[in-house]
């Protein structure tokens, strides 16, 4: 919004041309992120405590978590959401649809975590929303806002090869009597929407725990959104150029500027928790970050905490249903460590170093191609 107020009116005030660089307005886009958080968060947890909205502990976790995290608020995520939009509404370009789909996504998985959250709430049960809807409900909002773009000609479907220069699998070739195949991609799109958006789910089991590798995330995404929308940057880097890509480096680190805020009330031991309403909108926010900078692949090393709980998850389940013995001493795996004595603190900043590793190993990626 300051973008199409101001920088019209740069030229008889140069003061004004500061705003056409995204570098500035990505920096106040973190900082106006945070100070919103800071502001809403406090009259926000006393609110939610006097009406009793409180996180629903599985009688099956850890017994610290019965003993301990009964009686915390829940929905941390709904200020999250709130910082995240307005931040990105003042200081994107308003005239990328990048900018739209990405926060289309954000806050249509937000309101589908919020009907979860409120289901448990309302039910006094960790069940919630039952997961076919879930999945309904995110390759439902995947495939509309993913089959938007790629309609209006936003979407390239090709998908990125990492390690290779200008190396892309493109799905846009028609065969004989087949429909045009971009729709694969769509298709591929939503899976990595909704997969990332359960799987930093699955992550949200300890104080902290999954919005550090978020974090981490959004701010590596954000870097390659910006080297994706520069035309000597990505050039030199042999990656995809995505007019308009620049501008999703505000979005993305909104949600740096937005997980600080929160971090400060939600790190050990939490004052409050951000529910599905923030951990489902986040991931699909880390997802159509990926799809939109044509940086799809490299999610897996991006996110790799994120992988690591859903594969923990997936090993766990298979296993005792094919042979009836576990894998780990309990899924995700943040709470087989806990049940092996590890403090919870210990495993939040374990995993935290090993999610800016890894996000430092896929950074470095640019140059081996």
């Amino acid at each position: 919004m300051l973008y199409h107020l101001l920088v019209p009116l740069a030229p008889t005030h140069q003061v004004f041309n500061v705003f056409r660089y995204i570098s500035f307005r990505t920096a106040w886009a973190m900082v106006t992120a945070l100070a919103i958080c800071y502001a809403l968060y406090p009259p926000f947890i006393r609110w939610m405590r006097a009406r009793k909205v409180e996180q629903i502990i599985r009688e099956d976790g850890p017994q610290s978590h019965v003993e301990t995290k009964v009686g915390t608020p829940t929905m941390g995520g709904l200020p999250m959401l709130v910082a995240i939009t307005l931040s990105t509404l003042l200081w994107a370009r308003l005239d990328q649809a990048e900018v739209w789909m990405a926060l289309a996504v954000l806050l249509g998985y937000g309101a589908i975590g919020l009907v979860d959250d409120w289901k448990k709430v309302m039910l006094r049960s960790p069940a919630g929303l039952a997961g076919r809807w879930k999945l309904v409900g995110q390759f439902g909002i995947a495939l509309a806002v993913l089959g938007a773009g790629y309609l209006a000609g936003e979407i390239d479907p090709a998908l990125s090869l990492p390690f290779f220069k200008h190396a892309t699998l493109h799905f846009d070739t028609a065969l004989a009597g087949l429909p045009q195949l971009g729709w694969l991609y769509v298709l591929f799109g939503a899976f990595v929407l909704a997969g990332t958006s359960n799987a930093v789910n699955l992550t949200d089991g300890l104080d902290g725990l999954a919005i550090g590798p978020v974090m981490t995330s959004a701010l590596t995404y954000g870097i390659l959104a910006y080297i994706a929308g520069n035309t000597v940057l990505s050039g030199y880097l042999g990656l995809p150029y995505v007019a308009g890509a620049g501008e999703l480096t505000v979005f993305a680190v909104t949600l740096v500027g937005a997980g600080l805020g929160f971090l400060w009330y939600n790190t050990f031991p939490a004052q409050i928790f951000m529910g599905d309403v923030g951990s489902l909108s986040l991931g699909g926010a880390l997802g159509v970050l990926a799809v939109l900078t044509k940086h799809e692949i490299l999610l897996v090393l991006v996110g790799g905490i994120f992988v690591l709980e859903a594969v923990s998850v997936i090993l766990q389940v298979a296993s005792f249903k094919l042979t009836g013995r576990r894998v780990f001493a309990m899924a995700p795996i943040h709470h087989h460590y806990e049940k092996k004595g590890w403090s919870e603190p210990k495993i939040i900043v374990r995993f935290w170093i090993i999610s800016i590793l890894l996000a430092l190993v896929a950074l470095s990626t640019l140059k081996v191609r």
